[in-house]
């Protein structure tokens, strides 16, 4: 498979404070069909490299590649899911969703067809009209990542996703959003996610960038060849996660 996303020795550094490096020479590569998670030290600068990825900040030195081409700005072809659901409490959920279209020439029933459609996808038929505040986190968060979606990207990036959801919540909807990677009903060619969690990790992923303490630098590139979905009870799902563990503890 060819690349997609390529990171070529990223370093970055805020510029009122260019002794203090966050990310110093970076660089892995993600192919089409990959769900690569980035995990690391708390602190170590996730955040950031992904960031860097969406074209949301520049890096400092180095570069990332969209198709071999470096990317500079935000571009449509890569979405981005906040940890903090980032919905408009004044518009409806369609509304929030419809968002993802904003750069799009197309009518404004087309936009709210989609959006329904997407909804519904997500198990959230009934609540296209309701306001954000009316929601659980769970469902704020399936809005967020219907907004993300809904323009056909090629890549997803997701920060923290499931984070701030209740572990019962989070396990649901990583399930759903990994039966949904898996089918055609997707565009979504590649997903970077960063994490903190290590089980999370190993559920989801095909490829775990494990990062060192700030200056982060890459530690390893764990392979996850296991078949999904995935037994958290399995030994060989077991001992994985104890591979990266001792990888963030040593």
């Amino acid at each position: 498979m060819a690349d997609i996303i390529e990171i070529r020795e990223l370093s970055f550094h805020f510029p009122n404070n260019p002794k203090l490096k966050i990310i110093d020479g970076i660089s892995f590569d993600v192919k089409k069909g990959d769900f690569v998670s980035i995990i690391g030290p708390s602190g170590c600068g996730k955040s950031t490299l992904l960031r860097n990825i969406a074209g949301l900040v520049r890096p400092s030195s180095g570069k990332v590649l969209y198709e071999s081409k470096e990317i500079k700005r935000p571009i449509s072809e890569i979405s981005f899911v906040f940890q903090d659901f980032a919905l408009l409490p004044w518009l409806t959920n369609a509304e929030n969703v419809k968002i993802g279209l904003s750069s799009f020439e197309m009518s404004d029933a087309e936009k709210r067809s989609r959006a329904f459609s997407l909804l519904e996808k997500f198990g959230l038929t009934g609540f296209e009209d309701y306001y954000p505040n009316a929601m659980s986190g769970g469902m704020k968060q399936r809005i967020g990542i219907a907004r993300a979606i809904i323009s056909h990207p090629r890549v997803l990036l997701m920060d923290e996703p499931f984070s701030s959801l209740d572990e019962l919540t989070a396990n649901v909807l990583r399930e759903d959003i990994s039966e949904m990677l898996h089918t055609s009903d997707v565009s979504v060619d590649a997903v970077i996610m960063v994490t903190h969690n290590v089980e999370e990790a190993v559920e989801l992923s095909n490829k775990i960038v494990v990062l060192s303490n700030q200056p982060s630098r890459v530690k390893a590139v764990k392979q996850v060849k296991l078949k999904y979905p995935r037994n958290r009870h399995d030994s060989e799902f077991i001992g994985l996660m104890d591979d990266i563990y001792k990888e963030l503890t040593s």
